[in-house]
């Protein structure tokens, strides 16, 4: 269903994305960010599911900037590997929503542009949702997110989090939903990385629930 498209940042980076268009009618657009993998096998079923739910779906490979094409599983090794990956994004932070911000520009002619994002996605849907001009932003469990809680969503916003998760204890949590009122934080009986279906932390309940929060959020805010 999908094809990799290259876009370009403003500062000219040009990047690989991964994009799906609907079957049929385009009802807005969808922004999905990685988790620390890459855009691998995971993330490419879950943006051609949402372009089955009728949104133009793009997911932009945000580490193409330290080593392009990257992609890899779960195993302890591509986890280190990915999370090496992370520290560098993170350090160069505003690069990385040059390159969300293009890929929101790219699919922003099919009408209003949602973010979602899972694992270090999840902060960066954060950022994009405090920092660009995004309609509508569904977080799944950001470690990190705490750190930059002092700013304010531009959008109506939703965080998904699990109790189990040890990344983000759920003092944590509580601190980001008193900081935040206006955002929508759920708590549900699962782990890390629960919406994965790839991985043994996948719970299908919470992971059920989740996408159903978000989708009724996309179509209270972007549907036209």
């Amino acid at each position: 269903m999908g094809q990799d498209v290259t876009l370009t940042a403003s500062d000219g980076h040009s990047f690989s994305a991964y994009k799906c268009e609907p079957p049929a009618r385009v009802l807005g657009s969808v922004v999905i960010i990685q988790e620390v993998f890459g855009v691998n096998e995971h993330i490419r079923d879950v943006t051609e599911r949402f372009a089955e739910l009728d949104w133009l779906a793009i997911a932009p490979a945000l580490y193409d900037r330290w080593e392009p094409a990257f992609e890899v599983g779960y195993t302890p090794d591509e986890i280190t590997k990915g999370r090496q990956l992370k520290d560098l994004a993170n350090n160069e932070i505003d690069k990385v929503l040059l390159d969300v911000e293009a890929a929101r520009s790219h699919v922003a002619e099919a009408g209003q542009v949602g973010i979602t994002g899972y694992c270090w996605g999840g902060v960066v849907t954060w950022l994009g949702a405090c920092r660009l001009d995004f309609n509508a932003a569904s977080c799944y469990y950001g470690a990190g997110i705490s750190n930059t809680i002092e700013e304010s969503p531009n959008c109506p916003t939703l965080m998904h989090f699990g109790d189990k998760d040890a990344s983000i204890p759920m003092e944590e949590v509580k601190h980001i939903a008193a900081k935040q009122p206006s955002v929508r934080v759920h708590v549900y009986k699962a782990d890390h990385g629960f919406h994965c279906d790839m991985r043994g932390q996948f719970n299908p309940t919470a992971a059920n629930i989740a996408a159903m929060r978000t989708a009724r959020l996309f179509d209270d805010n972007l549907r036209r």
